[in-house]
């Protein structure tokens, strides 16, 4: 397995999940920088087909918003309006003054989460601390675990204590809305700990050249059970729109094994590896490099669909109940 998971995560997860790609010091006046930042995402980014851009008619409309008297500020303000028409959240401006970003991956959608809920409602001061994982037990025969982001590292031995201690649970529920993403290193380390058998988790695809379509052959990533134990009965995830980058990467993983089901909203996506360019004025731009299919061909760029679709309901939430957790409980029972 561990040759497969290297070709990923060498490039996702080296530092902070992207790769930095230096060049010669071209010509440096805004339309220099204009037509840099263009053509680097011409040749380098992965979704154009998949998104239906036509990056052509994207320069035919910023490009002649710039010229050699434009002004820091307003030739950041372009390029990022620019770049915004990717709907892509891997993809940044970053200026020492600024950095761009588009969220509409998780803008516009409900938030599905509410801590103070969960901590006042379901914890009752009786939750455990284990590294990240945050834990506890309901109606006393299922186990509950919060992780709140990718960034957060763990250790093995972590791992062993937290499936140990719900080894003779009926049930997990795994907790990962707003989890953002992260150290994707990690992704196949924890869903070691869930795995079954030796699966095939997904397939992955590099762009490789200047054209559109200039992609490696597909590589596949499998899966396979590693550690002390493994928690093989009945996992449920719960996820929501700010689920991103690792965290759709790892919810790709883990619905692949027959005894894991999700629950609450699509993941907010962010499948493709996200890689970085330095312009000719030093400020960097970072854009998805790679394209990334379930075993189905389905591609996560977008997010990846849960098998019960649910709804945080405002009822619920006055009362102090989470909607998409007690769906999950009587899903257990």
């Amino acid at each position: 397995m561990k040759k497969y998971i290297l070709l990923l995560f060498t490039a996702f997860t080296l530092f902070s999940c992207e790769y930095l790609l230096l060049e010669d010091d071209p010509a440096n006046d805004p339309v220099a920088n204009f037509d840099a930042l263009w053509q680097n995402i011409d040749e380098g980014y992965s979704f154009f087909e998949f998104k239906q851009i036509n990056w052509d008619s994207m320069y035919n409309i910023h490009r002649p918003k710039v010229n050699n008297n434009t002004r820091t500020l307003e030739l950041f303000d372009i390029m990022s309006d620019m770049l915004f028409t990717l709907r892509d959240g891997h993809v940044n401006l970053s200026a020492g003054f600024n950095r761009s970003r588009n969220w509409e991956w998780f803008l516009g959608f409900p938030p599905n989460f509410d801590k103070n809920i969960i901590e006042r409602n379901y914890w009752q001061a009786q939750e455990w601390y284990t590294g990240p994982f945050v834990h506890t037990v309901i109606d006393s025969t299922i186990g509950y675990v919060r992780y709140a982001s990718f960034g957060n590292r763990f250790s093995e031995s972590q791992l062993d204590f937290l499936i140990a201690r719900f080894q003779n649970a009926k049930g997990i529920i795994l907790d990962l809305r707003d989890n953002g993403g992260g150290f994707g290193n990690l992704v196949p380390l924890l869903a070691s700990r869930f795995a079954d058998e030796r699966r095939l988790a997904y397939t992955f695809v590099v762009k490789n050249g200047p054209g559109h379509n200039d992609f490696t052959d597909p590589v596949e990533v499998y899966v396979e059970p590693e550690g002390e134990r493994q928690f093989t009965k009945p996992v449920i995830i719960l996820t929501n729109r700010m689920c991103y980058s690792a965290t759709t990467f790892f919810v790709a993983v883990m619905k692949n094994f027959p005894h894991v089901r999700v629950i609450g909203d699509w993941t907010g996506g962010g499948g493709g590896t996200p890689a970085s360019k330095e312009l000719p004025n030093g400020w960097i731009v970072r854009y998805s490099a790679t394209q990334t299919f379930l075993p189905d061909g389905f591609n996560i760029e977008d997010g990846i669909p849960p098998d019960i679709r649910v709804d945080m309901r405002e009822a619920d939430r006055l009362q102090g109940k989470d909607t998409i957790l007690e769906r999950a409980i009587a899903t257990l029972r």
